[in-house]
């Protein structure tokens, strides 16, 4: 087996981070003893994930802990529907043995390439009016602390810790396993087709209410969104999945290597982009199937992009998009990938960008190696003023100055943190950044 490299890259190469050393433990003794070595070096660690999140919260200096090796479902009680799994596990690994178990995960975003660890660490979600993040099906969390002893939290055994570790951006210690509730498999009826955006948002709240998971993608400078909704069927429901052909035309063809020909063509005849975009938008299809939850949720996603994404309340997200619709049309720099729309129920975890309040998740996007500043900026302005949150694992400039205004457990996220790792054997310069400095 290969030493794993200490140099560390992201997937969309906006981070890179050079580790003075990389461990590979296949076993719960081997992460704690990691620790527990770096700690007494006076070296911090730092888990790496699948390199998902386009910001540096994964970036290790010293240690760096690759978890491929500590991977895999434990314990599975088909009754409950808790199981426990490894924290180095990908979601889609996951979902292939949920899947192989007759389970699923209730809810789940587009990607599965990131480990659960990450997935919950940084908020990851799906879409949903009545659902929370992928943290809000957490049941149990086992940790390793700075000093290399384990604990186990859930909402009866250290509740607080509970609260706060399911969006700890590995702030606390290093999560080794993740018990999850899941249910009996169930099938999606997905219904995917271009729609006006003025329609769309005029029925946005009966969408959301109507519909289990609702989304939409705008074209900055179309006047259609393609709509997403993806509603359970009752169980025993057969799939119904679009054939191989449909499958490879509609989402390869099209959504891959036709729009990556489209983006890297804008990158490289800018005055191209608006026409093209125009052109994206205006050639969406119509697509109704049926197939079990995860072959819906997930979606390949091959054309590498930045993004930001931020939460603002339900009831501002009318707002927020006349704003960028008025606004984008008139950047230097045009914008050639979507926005995407999505909701989520307010939940109880402290650092939640859904936290005590239902939430409308704005994306935004743009291809690798095009301009972005001006506006990831202009939108960062816009979301600002609605109180908007920025998800951990997306682009943003706010501090540990500015996001203690926005979650109202902040402080007592940092005091947890202080308790737990006081001499910062989990920090990291993202970390200093958002959460502000130890001591």
């Amino acid at each position: 087996m290969a030493a794993p490299s200490t140099a560390w890259r992201n997937w969309a190469g906006t981070e890179s981070a050079v580790a003075t050393g990389v461990t590979r433990p296949r076993d719960l003794e081997g992460i704690a003893d990691t620790v527990t070595r770096a700690a007494r070096a006076g070296k911090s660690v730092r888990a790496r994930g699948s390199g998902h999140s386009f910001t540096a919260v994964a970036a290790a200096h010293d240690i760096a802990l690759d978890l491929r090796d500590w991977t895999g479902v434990t314990s599975a009680d088909i009754d409950t529907g808790l199981v426990t799994v490894r924290a180095g596990t990908t979601l889609r690994a996951l979902n292939a043995e949920l899947d192989r178990l007759g389970l699923a995960m209730t809810n789940l975003g587009d990607i599965d390439a990131q480990t659960i660890s990450g997935a919950i660490s940084t908020g990851t979600h799906g879409t949903g009016a009545r659902f929370g993040g992928i943290a809000t099906q957490v049941a149990g969390l086992e940790l390793v602390l700075a000093d290399g002893s384990v604990v186990t939290c859930s909402a009866d055994e250290r509740p607080e810790l509970f609260a706060a570790a399911r969006v700890s951006l590995g702030a606390f210690g290093v999560i080794s396993t993740v018990t999850l509730r899941t249910e009996p498999s169930f099938v999606l009826a997905a219904q995917e087709r271009p729609e006006p955006l003025e329609e769309v948002l005029a029925a946005l709240d009966e969408n959301c209410a109507t519909h289990d998971h609702f989304e939409f993608y705008w074209f900055p400078y179309g006047p259609q969104v393609l709509t997403k909704r993806n509603n359970r069927l009752p169980a025993g429901t057969p799939a119904q999945p679009l054939s191989r052909t449909r499958q490879f035309v509609e989402y390869e063809l099209m959504e891959n290597k036709l729009f990556g020909t489209m983006c890297r063509l804008g990158r490289r005849v800018p005055a191209l982009v608006r026409p093209l975009n125009k052109l994206a938008s205006a050639v969406l299809s119509e697509r109704s199937y049926r197939d079990v939850s995860h072959r819906v949720f997930v979606t390949n996603r091959s054309v590498r992009f930045v993004e930001s994404e931020y939460a603002v309340p339900r009831e501002a997200l009318g707002e927020v998009l006349a704003e960028l619709r008025r606004r984008v049309p008139r950047l230097a720099d045009p914008v050639i990938f979507p926005v995407e729309v999505r909701v989520a129920a307010a939940d109880d975890i402290w650092l939640s960008t859904a936290y005590q309040r239902d939430s409308a998740y704005i994306a935004i996007h743009q291809f690798v190696g095009m301009p972005y500043r001006e506006y990831f900026d202009l939108f960062e302005s816009i979301v600002d003023a609605v109180g908007g949150r920025p998800h951990w694992g997306k682009m943003h400039t706010l501090d540990a100055t500015e996001l203690r205004g926005r979650y109202p457990r902040f402080d007592d996220f940092v005091e947890m943190r202080t308790k737990m790792d006081p001499t910062g054997v989990f920090g990291n310069p993202y970390l200093s950044r958002v959460l502000g400095e130890l001591g």
